[in-house]
């Protein structure tokens, strides 16, 4: 697992000092703020910047074998049965702001059952 809030911690430290601005650290992407609203898991953390919402966390899966669920949001009941499915995939949890568009990926790590996956021949991936 990594965490990410040494980065974190620097980029707030960044904004405090006028380094950086807030448009610098505030600009999710509508996809990202839409995701959000829609399939993130709430959190008890205040957000750093406007002090006025809550964040959310939105959790991405990468990996060679997901095929069509590569790069989806999903959330931890479905991780846990990825990650009884697949061998291996890579989580990525970012922390939203939906009020100030505050983004900052908060941790990555992997999943799986870490046996590599069956070949499958061609026939079998035609029929599926």
């Amino acid at each position: 697992m990594v965490d990410y809030g040494l980065a974190r911690r620097a980029t707030l430290a960044s904004v405090l000092s006028g380094r950086a601005t807030l448009t610098d650290v505030c600009d999710a992407h509508p996809y990202l703020l839409r995701a959000a609203k829609f399939h993130g898991e709430g959190t008890d953390v205040t957000c750093p910047i406007c002090r006025r919402a809550k964040l959310t966390h939105v959790t991405y899966v990468y990996g060679d074998e997901l095929g069509r669920y590569e790069g989806r949001v999903k959330r931890g009941p479905e991780l846990d049965e990825m990650a009884a499915e697949y061998a291996e995939f890579q989580v990525y949890v970012v922390e939203v702001c939906q009020s100030c568009a505050w983004n900052h990926l908060a941790s990555s790590y992997v999943l799986g059952t870490g046996e590599p996956a069956p070949r499958r021949g061609r026939r079998a991936r035609a029929s599926e």
